[in-house]
């Protein structure tokens, strides 16, 4: 069982900067595959970004490939969503999420525990 607790969102204005938190406890956080999803009032829940345990390679979307980035920290059990150039278009809430699989990081069906989620609102 892993517990996943996120923060770091709010309000903030476009062109600017978060950094979004997901704190793991439980089982080796290291043994997991990571992701950050979001969704959006209205919207289906949508893939953000991932890292693959050991390897620590990085998948993001498109919409925010260049502006997002992913990274984990294995020793304080944290993985990290840094977010710049902030647009509307990214107001959502914000989750993280587990895998012990090892499937396409992309597929939310392949996650196994979720976090309850923060969230980020752009204005403009």
């Amino acid at each position: 069982q892993v517990q996943l607790v996120e923060s770091g969102g709010g309000l903030v204005q476009a062109g600017g900067s978060l950094r979004l938190s997901c704190a793991a406890s439980g089982r080796a956080f290291s043994n997991y595959n990571m992701g950050w999803f979001r969704q959006a009032p209205g919207k289906e829940r949508e893939f953000v970004a991932g890292i693959i345990r050991g390897t620590g390679s990085t998948y993001y979307a498109d919409a925010v490939k260049g502006r997002f980035t992913i990274s984990r920290d294995n020793a304080k059990n944290t993985v990290y969503l840094q977010m710049s150039s902030l647009k509307p278009d990214d107001t959502a809430v914000y989750r993280c999420a587990a895998s012990s699989t090892y499937g396409y990081p992309r597929t939310i069906g392949n996650y196994d525990y979720w976090g309850q989620g923060t969230q980020v609102t752009v204005s403009s």
